[in-house]
């Protein structure tokens, strides 16, 4: 197997894991929780802006951003340079939840790298990286 097939593998057991995580009782998983990850990351965050970084259509990314806004972990407000849209904000519960999943994310990479020499984690964070970005 080359490494491009090695890198595959990989990415699809870092997936498939991601995809069997568990968020505790009442917390939100899978598209609803990514909702809260664009929020965290973008800048002025709209629901464009989730539709686009979750590939969704339009209708879709409405229904998880309301979602989120019914389950008190996001809110609308309004855009100050354009008053005829909404920016998304995260809500103090929304806070607590993304801290939380952070936590247990830092963690299981932590465990997953425990043996590993300082260099060998700095180099993988690094190379991860870059390869990230280079996918944009």
């Amino acid at each position: 197997m080359d490494e491009v097939e090695r890198i595959e593998q990989a990415m699809i057991a870092i997936r498939r894991r991601q995809t069997r995580r568990t968020l505790g009782a009442g917390e939100p998983s899978g598209q609803a929780f990514d909702v809260l990850d664009v929020v965290e990351d973008a800048t002025a965050p709209t629901v464009s802006t989730v539709a686009a970084a979750l590939a969704v259509d339009q209708p879709r990314a409405s229904k998880l951003v309301a979602s989120a806004v019914t389950a008190g972990l996001l809110r609308r407000v309004a855009d100050q340079s354009d008053g005829r849209r909404s920016l998304l904000e995260l809500t103090g519960q929304g806070r607590e939840l993304l801290d939380r999943a952070h936590q247990r994310r830092q963690g299981a990479f932590d465990r997953a790298m425990a043996g590993w020499p300082a260099t060998d984690r700095n180099e993988f964070a690094r190379l991860l990286s870059a390869f990230v970005d280079a996918l944009d």
